[in-house]
């Protein structure tokens, strides 16, 4: 029972990390800059600027949005496309993942035997822990363009000054979530088989073992007599 109940946090846990990977997939603020801001007048007058992995936006303190659409392939810069092709992979591993880990857990009635389930298990967790690894190289990516925005800032101020948004936190603690998900899966699989291992030994006592060998000592004797 306790197996079962582990499994299927595992699978919340991994489902809930990849919906959330799919949500900062279309969200937008990746990164975000503030330009002016400064008081010393009766107007105030700011900027912000912010992007994504789908357009980059400019807005003023009228709240007038401005935004231009990135390219789909060739037109957008290079760690754009690796961003986008890292998430996508790690997206499509995860449907493989959660598709293998309904076929793998206990309580459900597909996927054969004991054994076919576990090892279909292991690969589930496999899927999803390549797929994590994925996605966490295209955060990563995307979070060393924006701090070598900000140190490029501090050398020359006439450089904005790039800071990482929220679609970027959310996407490190999907990543963190779908590890344990599949942390969990691995350990109820290797624990369960670690249980099967041990060999029971039925214990015998040693009046048993002398009544035993009484009585093969008596056939023994008979069978002599007989003869």
């Amino acid at each position: 029972m306790g197996q079962r109940v582990a499994q299927i946090m595992g699978l919340v846990f991994c489902i809930l990390g990849w919906v959330f990977v799919g949500c900062t997939f279309v969200m937008g603020r990746w990164r975000e800059a503030q330009l002016g801001g400064q008081g010393g007048s009766s107007v105030v007058l700011a900027a912000w600027f912010y992007s994504d992995l789908w357009k980059d936006c400019y807005e003023d303190s009228t709240a007038v949005i401005n935004c231009v659409d990135l390219g789909l392939l060739w037109a957008v810069k290079s760690y754009i496309q690796a961003v986008r092709g890292l998430l996508l992979t790690g997206l499509c591993l995860g449907l493989i993942g959660a598709v293998l880990t309904f076929s793998g857990m206990e309580c459900t009635q597909i996927g054969g035997d004991k054994r076919n389930k576990d090892r279909t298990l292991l690969t589930a967790a496999s899927f999803h822990l390549v797929g994590s690894v994925s996605a966490t190289a295209g955060y990563c990516v995307y979070i060393n363009t924006v701090v070598a925005a900000y140190l490029h800032s501090k050398a020359d101020p006439t450089k904005l000054s790039y800071e990482a948004g929220p679609p970027l936190f959310l996407g490190l603690v999907a990543c963190i979530l779908i590890l344990i998900g599949c942390s969990v899966h691995y350990v109820t699989v290797c624990r369960d088989n670690q249980e099967s291992r041990h060999v029971f030994v039925p214990f015998i006592r040693e009046r048993d073992i002398s009544s035993k060998k009484s009585s093969i000592s008596q056939y023994k004797m008979a069978s002599v007599v007989i003869v």
